[in-house]
């Protein structure tokens, strides 16, 4: 039987589908490295992963141990070549995110004067104009998903991101597949509901009629999380 972390590894995973050869980054935890290992072992054998600093992995290592096979080496400066020329499809966390996918890690409050000091705009900017961009956030809630962020670190589509993919919560799925770039529900994963996921969002959301459940995991993708996260790190994003 699956859990909601299986559920959101393989949503997350499923961004990757149809990318190809192009480096695949997970940011932010287990589940989004995990996503990029699951389609990189099924669906999606030519994604490029790495062992989360300079090593393109040949196999396809469990979380924390090290790659047996290495199948290239990634100095920073190639690593920026992939991202200023599209080749790298990044899973990223966020602070806040507003209705069309910009999103602040640098500061909460006025710029000038915040609340609280985060990350700082790190690479958010060229990732989200330069190449495709997902986002993965364990906590749905009004507090992260607002109707303005207080700084701009990654683009949206109404500030011309190169190709927002999707956003996988622990709620839901949701897109920016809209004529006005602005986001939409595409499913609820199993145990929420729609309602759970408007209440939790402060702004107003693009709703198809019929929203699906999102799939679980297969009887073979389960077994691969297993194999790649036998101490079930990816549970931990949900306590």
């Amino acid at each position: 039987m699956s859990s909601r972390a299986d559920v959101c590894v393989v949503a997350c995973a499923e961004a990757f589908r149809g990318d190809g050869e192009i480096l695949a980054a997970g940011i932010g935890g287990p589940v989004t490295v995990l996503a990029a290992r699951l389609a990189r072992l099924t669906f999606e054998p030519e994604l490029l992963t790495h062992d989360g600093t300079c090593l393109l992995t040949g196999d396809v290592p469990a979380l924390g141990e090290a790659p047996g096979v290495v199948e290239g080496w990634l100095p920073f400066r190639e690593h920026l070549w992939l991202v200023l020329n599209g080749r790298r499809h990044v899973m990223l966390g966020a602070s806040q995110i507003d209705r069309y996918g910009n999103t602040n890690i640098s500061c909460i409050g006025d710029w000038a004067r915040p609340k609280a000091q985060l990350l700082g705009v790190r690479g958010a900017p060229g990732n989200t104009r330069c190449d495709p961009t997902s986002y993965w956030i364990p906590r749905h809630s009004p507090r992260v998903f607002v109707p303005s962020v207080d700084l701009v670190s990654g683009v949206g589509t109404d500030r011309g991101a190169f190709d927002l993919r999707r956003v996988v919560t622990n709620l839901a799925v949701l897109d920016f597949r809209t004529p006005g770039g602005t986001m939409r529900l595409v499913s609820v994963h199993p145990g929420a509901e729609v309602d759970d996921v408007v209440a939790a969002t402060g702004f107003e959301l693009d709703i198809p009629t019929n929203v699906p459940r999102t799939r679980g995991p297969t009887v073979e993708e389960l077994e691969v999380l297993d194999r790649l996260d036998p101490g079930r790190l990816r549970d931990r994003e949900f306590a």
